[in-house]
């Protein structure tokens, strides 16, 4: 059976099942938490077992259920989807969102190999075989992470995607057949979720007032049909990085986040990002942190694969953390 190929078995009207071949080698748990970053994360979720997430598909919101049935190097997964009402022809959109929000078809062999080469990372990638890099299901979502985690900690970036998640994050309506065993989940606000919110709101949840300014412009931009995140795609890494810094509020920072995180584009470091300095410094063996332009020079190696080594960073420091088992 080819890779790509799913079999559905349906349960019901409102709920399918079914079988995805991930391109190996591939680990679930690892990859959620790239998705995750903090134990507090209510929008992806992650039991030691089942990785699981509310997702808009088709104007209804669908709960995912997804987990790991084959090992690393013949990997396979099993989804099970939940919604009021779930069409046949939903499959083939759902697995092509768990493709992208999970990288399961990315081939990383390239990668691999030129860390042979790389002595300093080496035992770091090696450690993760297996991760491959996710995507937020939209370059919007992205944009809200970004936003909401700038010159804050992770922690309290999280925590305040958190309260707009609850407030205003929509969940799939409750089905005879939901997940008992958990409370419902919510999706990420959409661009017209939070386009109708009020001045004030966002910054009674915790957010600066220059960050809710950025993030009710941002959507209601999208909402009016003033602004097409999506059409960035056509465009190479410098146009679309002018294109997003160009948005209140979008700094280089946070637009070099929605490249790698909501875009794909893993020749991407975030070059601002004081964990990845602190990471450099620390694999590199180095006197100092590095800056911006030091960083884009000590990554030059990687070329195509720079996003890569920052999400490894990520993991280096969950298991620091004691996160991962």
């Amino acid at each position: 059976m080819p890779a790509s190929t799913a079999v559905r078995s349906p349960l019901a009207s409102n709920t399918i099942s079914f079988e995805m071949r991930p391109t190996p080698p591939f680990r679930l748990d690892l990859t959620a938490w790239v998705l995750r970053r903090r134990p507090e994360n209510l929008l992806d979720r992650w039991d030691g077992q089942t990785y699981r997430r509310a997702l808009p598909l088709e104007n209804k919101i669908v709960e995912l259920a997804i987990e790991q049935t084959g090992s690393p190097s013949r990997p396979r997964l099993t989804v099970t989807a939940i919604a009021k009402e779930i069409p046949a022809s939903s499959e083939t959109l759902l697995r092509r969102s768990i493709e992208r929000l999970l990288g399961t078809q990315i081939n990383l062999r390239a990668f691999y190999s030129l860390a042979t080469t790389q002595k300093h990372f080496q035992p770091l990638i090696a450690e993760f075989a297996g991760f491959k890099p996710p995507r937020y299901p939209t370059i919007f979502e992205a944009l809200l992470n970004a936003i909401s985690c700038q010159q804050v900690s992770l922690h309290v970036g999280i925590m305040l995607l958190n309260r707009l998640v609850q407030t205003f994050g929509k969940t799939a309506s409750p089905t005879p057949n939901s997940f008992h065993d958990y409370p419902p989940l919510r999706a990420c606000p959409s661009p017209e979720d939070l386009a109708v919110v009020s001045p004030g709101i966002l910054r009674a949840m915790g957010y600066s007032q220059q960050k809710e300014r950025a993030i009710l412009g941002l959507s209601r931009s999208i909402a009016a049909g003033e602004l097409n995140l999506e059409s960035l795609y056509d465009l190479d890494d410098a146009s679309a990085l002018a294109r997003l810094t160009a948005i209140r509020g979008v700094g280089r920072w946070s637009a070099e986040y929605a490249l790698l995180r909501g875009m794909g584009r893993l020749n991407i470091f975030p070059g601002d990002d004081v964990g990845g300095w602190n990471k450099l410094q620390k694999h590199l063996c180095l006197r100092k942190r590095p800056s911006y332009e030091k960083t884009r020079k000590l990554l030059a190696p990687w070329k195509s694969f720079a996003g890569l080594i920052y999400f490894h960073f990520l993991l280096d420091g969950l298991r620091d953390k004691g996160v991962l088992a």
